[in-house]
């Protein structure tokens, strides 16, 4: 596995974003808590552009009539038709068998990098 450093961490906010090109792949870096996380810029459905799409929370399960809102700056909404992933792990909300590719990150000395295969 190879890691590519690819920014520091004052260049991603909290709660911001950053899109970078690694090996010829957009991939957005996330900051969410402190923490990073990278998922492919390509959305599972048709190809959109997905870290382009608004951060977001999303409805909790709730009661009948209500509605709850959480998880704000933790979801990713396609831009083309709105489907939502979890920033964290790249999983649909609609559905757990589908994923938007996500990447490990790796901090070293003040450097993110993403970690991928070969």
């Amino acid at each position: 596995m190879a890691v590519h450093y690819v920014l520091e961490e004052k260049d991603v906010p909290e709660g911001g974003r950053v899109i970078v090109n690694v090996q010829g792949r957009e991939i957005g870096v996330y900051r969410i808590g402190g923490l990073f996380y990278a998922l492919y810029n390509y959305c599972p459905h048709q190809g959109a552009p997905l870290c382009e799409g608004i951060v977001c929370g999303t409805t909790m399960p709730s009661d009948v009539y209500a509605y709850e809102y959480g998880r704000a700056g933790e979801i990713v909404r396609c831009p083309w038709h709105g489907w939502e992933f979890d920033i964290k792990t790249g999983r649909s909300l609609v559905s757990g068998r589908i994923r938007a590719r996500s990447y490990p990150v790796e901090l070293r000395d003040g450097k993110i990098g993403i970690v991928m295969k070969g």
